[in-house]
């Protein structure tokens, strides 16, 4: 896909990876950026941040609570009538609560399920929809090495992870006919303001988020269903495939319930 000229929406686009993917769309040369977040004043301070770079593009920021069908329905409705069709939709949103299963709580397995699929799938559809009717568009869900490996006191989340790859999976079959290509994005742990609260996990170093908006880029430019960030993710994904139970073993020894129990309810965001 080449970027120049293109219009972008990038979901929880205030901080983390999407705020390094927004800034990193910026220098490429798109036209337009919508970027979409819960918090005004996060969103704010990234477009302002992109205007003191001095790229030519527009920002427009969307503040938004994915969970809440009615007012993306009418947003996206209305941002397409205002700047014209999206070309690229990157869904970036996306939060963790880490605690050991036994301990987590009902409330934050409906948050995790509620941002991570069901605000995914709301935005999704209604952006889908659209290029459809233009047979055209590209759309890039936001895994995480987690959607392939699971990792003890992360349950939830890397379910939610997984499910991600599963609707990707079947997006691409779907939309393929329309012109659309469906593509993953898989990071590995981040270093993000957030992550830095994570109970670590033995022998992962993180990424940074720059490193995973510049894969993002690049996949874009090859015809490859999933971007894997990083050779951690490379060496830990071959293993998986190679020798699943050693993997297993391996993540069960750097999962921080090996080494003392979390903090209950210690909220991440993992990409």
């Amino acid at each position: 896909m080449k970027l120049p000229g293109k219009t972008v929406l990038v979901t929880g686009a205030s901080r983390g990876i999407g705020r390094a993917i927004a800034l990193e769309l910026a220098h490429q040369g798109i036209n337009r950026l919508l970027l979409v977040a819960r918090n005004q004043i996060n969103l704010a301070d990234v477009a302002a941040e992109i205007d003191a770079m001095g790229v030519k593009v527009e920002v427009v920021i969307l503040p938004l609570d994915l969970t809440d069908s009615v007012a993306v329905s009418r947003a996206i409705a209305q941002a397409w009538r205002d700047y014209g069709p999206i070309d690229l939709l990157i869904n970036c949103a996306g939060i963790a609560h880490q605690t050991s299963f036994l301990q987590s709580k009902l409330s934050q397995v409906k948050d995790e399920l509620s941002v991570n699929l069901i605000g995914t799938y709301n935005i999704t559809r209604l952006v889908a929809k659209r290029m459809v009717k233009q047979k055209k568009g590209t759309i890039i869900n936001v895994s995480s090495l987690m959607g392939k490996i699971a990792a003890p006191t992360m349950a939830t989340y890397s379910a939610t992870k997984f499910a991600l790859l599963g609707f990707t999976q079947a997006l691409r079959g779907e939309l393929a006919p329309h012109k659309i290509r469906v593509m993953a994005l898989l990071p590995s742990l981040t270093d993000t303001d957030m992550t830095r609260g994570l109970e670590c996990f033995r022998f992962m170093k993180p990424v940074c988020p720059e490193k995973v908006a510049q894969a993002l880029v690049m996949g874009l430019q090859k015809d490859t269903p999933e971007i894997v960030v990083g050779w951690q993710s490379h060496l830990a994904l071959w293993c998986q495939r190679l020798a699943p139970w050693l993997m297993e073993q391996i993540t069960a020894m750097a999962a921080p319930l090996s080494q003392k129990p979390p903090s209950i309810g210690s909220v991440v965001k993992m990409i």
